[in-house]
């Protein structure tokens, strides 16, 4: 019986089906060699977009075909076959590194050293080609069985089922993703070394540092929260993980490492200084109780996209939403006036081991300084005022009930010059300004807090 076809390709086994296609194992008759097969499926979205996705693919897809390093997947070839784009690529004998921190296996300082510095070596080679990988996670990560480790699935990160699709049907990993990924920013390579600074925080806690019940409050820790220190996590563990960590991690992306060469170049330092016990395993809790698609991910499975077009519709909205709140609150917090320290530039000892709080200070901040009350310039009648004015704060100034709303209405005006993206942005914002601490429509608005600054 012949085998399947797919181009010139025989396929001879499937190896997993996932949110974007089908993996298979297959044989190259033209060199005679085995490959591994990834096809993608352009399905739950419109003919248009999938024309524009099949493009992307095919144009990513054949820039990282030139990547030729020893911790990058090689991809051999890219086509269409049977209504189907795929891309063949070099066939592993190994296991991912979800696979790994699954099974529980204990894994020494030294060993994480080894595969996070492999994977920056991968990256800074990528990076420096002007490739950006956009989609760093355990999962896209091989351990092979000669102990070499391979990145995987470059080109093909921001394909439906990757990180994120233009129609926002489909959100992928977002607690692997860098603050500007998940406020909806163009990403470059500090965005993958951001991934891979909690990929290394996984493997030296056992949990990733940003895992939450729901899709909205992960991306809100993604944004706004600060991590505990590993060794906060794991008494015993070396400190200098804490420094290289928190660098990686950084909210600001100016103050990540630039490149992902002086991330490995730090952890190496570390097993020529000593400064690890290197004969340690990492924290008892490395086994990872996660499905091999990454809990939190909020992939839409095949089951789902046959459902109604309405549910997939309300999908779109609701990830809109939550995108929009998390680009207000990353966007009114970057250009603070009093930024907090970097991560960088504070002692280990001094980090908290709590999560810090609730973003209303950041937001906060990014108000002008309020007005002198007028109070001085209006006349007053002294014998006919009462003496004091316990209800109204003397600072805030006395507001008919229409100029705030006027004031709003100017500015909401002015947001209409803005693109898309940026006007939901400016109107939450003129929101704030004129009604801080508090989300929702103007009618929503506390009578006490119209039109007063933000504090």
């Amino acid at each position: 019986m012949p085998q399947p076809q797919l181009g010139r390709y025989e396929i001879t086994a499937t190896l997993g089906r996932g949110a974007m296609g089908v993996v298979h194992k297959a044989h190259d008759p033209l060199i005679e060699r085995i490959v591994a097969i990834k096809t993608v499926a352009f399905a739950g979205i419109s003919e248009t977009e999938a024309e524009e996705f099949e493009q992307r693919f095919f144009r990513e897809a054949k820039s990282a075909g030139r990547l030729n390093h020893p911790n990058i997947v090689t991809i051999h070839d890219v086509g269409r076959s049977n209504g189907l784009a795929y891309i063949a690529m070099e066939f592993l004998s190994g296991q991912s590194l979800r696979a790994l921190l699954n099974s529980g296996a204990p894994l020494t300082f030294e060993r994480i050293i080894e595969i996070v510095s492999a994977i920056a070596d991968g990256l800074a080679f990528a990076h420096a080609q002007g490739i950006v990988h956009r989609d760093i996670k355990p999962a896209n990560i091989m351990v092979l069985e000669n102990g070499v480790v391979k990145i995987t699935d470059f080109g093909i990160a921001q394909l439906p089922g990757g990180s994120l699709t233009m129609t926002g049907t489909v959100l992928g990993s977002p607690k692997y993703m860098a603050p500007e990924q998940v406020a909806g920013q163009k990403a470059d390579g500090r965005a993958d070394i951001f991934s891979l600074g909690t990929v290394l925080y996984e493997m030296l806690t056992g949990q990733p540092p940003f895992s939450c019940d729901n899709l909205h409050a992960t991306i809100y820790q993604v944004v706004i929260k600060t991590p505990p220190p590993p060794s906060s996590c794991c008494p015993g563990l070396p400190a200098d993980f804490d420094a290289i960590v928190a660098r990686a991690m950084a909210k600001d992306r100016s103050d990540r490492y630039q490149d992902a060469s002086e991330m490995a170049a730090d952890l190496r330092r570390m097993l020529r200084s000593g400064s690890a016990t290197l004969s340690g395993e990492a924290s008892g809790q490395i086994a990872v109780t996660q499905p091999a698609n990454d809990a939190g991910a909020a992939a839409i499975p095949d089951q789902q996209r046959q459902n109604s077009s309405r549910l997939r519709l309300g999908a779109i909205a609701v990830t809109l939403i939550l995108l929009t709140l998390a680009a207000t609150v990353f966007l009114l917090r970057s250009p603070s006036p009093s930024p907090s320290p970097s991560p960088t530039m504070t002692p280990v000892a001094d980090q908290p081991s709590n999560l810090p709080t609730p973003p209303e200070p950041y937001l906060a901040k990014q108000q002008p300084a309020e007005h002198k009350s007028a109070a001085a310039t209006t006349p007053t009648d002294s014998a006919s005022a009462p003496k004091t004015r316990r209800d109204t704060p003397p600072s805030v100034k006395a507001v008919p009930a229409r100029s705030w709303k006027d004031a709003l209405n100017a500015d909401l005006k002015a947001c209409r010059e803005e693109s898309v993206f940026s006007r939901i942005v400016c109107i939450e914002k003129a929101r704030w300004k004129h009604c801080p601490g508090h989300w929702g429509t103007i009618d929503d608005c506390p009578s006490n807090m119209a039109g007063q600054k933000a504090p």
